[in-house]
C-alpha cells in the first residue's frame, strides 16, 4: 500500500485535470452559446479547438497520475468536478443554486472525505 507522502503529487495532478477539464467544459458552453455562420466556424474556432486540447491536456494528466495513486482513488478525485462545474455554473453563467445541488454537494464532499480518512 502506498503511504499518503507518495501517492499525494500524483492526487494533486489528478485533482489539477479535473479542474481543468471543468474549465475545458465551461469553454465549450460558452462557445455553443454562441451563433455562427456556419457548422465548420462552430467547431473550428479557437476557443473549441483550445477546450479539446485542454481535454487532451487533461487525458495525459490522468495517465500520469494513475502511475502513482491507487486505481480506486481516481474516481473519488474525478467526482471534485461535480463541485467545480457547480461553482463555475454559478459564478460564471448566473444559474440559481437549489437547495437540491447542495445537498448533492454535501454528500459528494462528505464522500471524498469519509475515503480520506478510510
Amino acid at each position: 500500500m502506498n503511504d499518503f507522502s507518495s501517492v499525494l503529487p500524483y492526487a494533486l495532478i489528478s485533482l489539477l485535470g479535473v479542474f481543468l477539464s471543468s474549465i475545458s467544459q465551461v469553454m465549450l458552453k460558452k462557445a455553443s452559446m454562441k451563433k455562427y455562420a456556419s457548422v465548420w466556424q462552430e467547431y473550428l474556432n479557437p476557443l473549441v479547438i483550445f477546450a479539446y486540447a485542454i481535454f487532451f491536456g487533461t487525458t495525459l494528466l490522468g495517465v500520469l497520475a494513475y502511475k502513482g495513486m491507487p486505481v480506486s482513488l481516481g474516481p473519488v478525485l474525478e467526482t471534485t468536478a461535480y463541485f467545480y462545474i457547480t461553482l463555475f455554473g454559478v459564478t460564471i453563467f448566473q444559474e440559481k443554486l437549489n437547495l437540491k445541488k447542495v445537498v448533492a454537494l454535501v454528500l459528494i464532499i462528505g464522500g471524498i472525505v469519509l475515503y480520506a480518512l478510510g
